[in-house]
C-alpha cells in the first residue's frame, strides 16, 4: 500500500512540475502572440526570456533557444523573424511528452 502511494505521489508531484513549466510557458506565449500588437518590444522581450527559462528547466533545451532568439529579433525590429522563430518554438514545445497519469492505484 505504501509503495503504490509513494508511485502515485512521484506522478502527481511529476504532472506539477509540468503544469509549472511546460504549460504556462505555452499558455504565456500564445497570450505573447496574440496580443502583440498591444505590448511593447520590451515586454514581449521580457516575457519571451522568462518563457525560455520555464522551457530550460524543464530541460527542454532547443525550444528554450528558439524562444530566446525570438526575444532578441523583437528587439531588432524584425517581426517575421520573430514570428517564425516563435512559431518554431512553439512546435517543438508541442513536441515534448507529456506526463501520463496512471490509474492503477488506489489510495484511500
Amino acid at each position: 500500500m505504501e509503495i503504490s502511494r509513494k508511485k502515485l505521489r512521484e506522478e502527481v508531484l511529476d504532472r506539477i512540475k509540468y503544469v509549472k513549466t511546460c504549460v504556462m510557458a505555452r499558455e504565456l506565449c500564445l497570450i505573447v502572440r496574440t496580443n502583440r500588437a498591444v505590448l511593447e518590444p520590451k515586454d514581449v522581450q521580457d516575457i519571451c526570456k522568462y518563457i525560455a527559462g520555464l522551457c530550460k528547466e524543464e530541460g527542454c533545451t532547443e525550444p528554450s533557444g528558439l524562444c530566446l532568439k525570438a526575444a532578441t529579433a523583437v528587439g531588432s525590429k524584425d517581426e517575421k523573424k520573430y514570428l517564425e522563430l516563435c512559431a518554431q518554438s512553439c512546435i517543438k514545445c508541442g513536441e515534448a511528452k507529456r506526463p501520463t497519469p496512471k490509474r492503477e492505484a488506489y489510495v484511500a
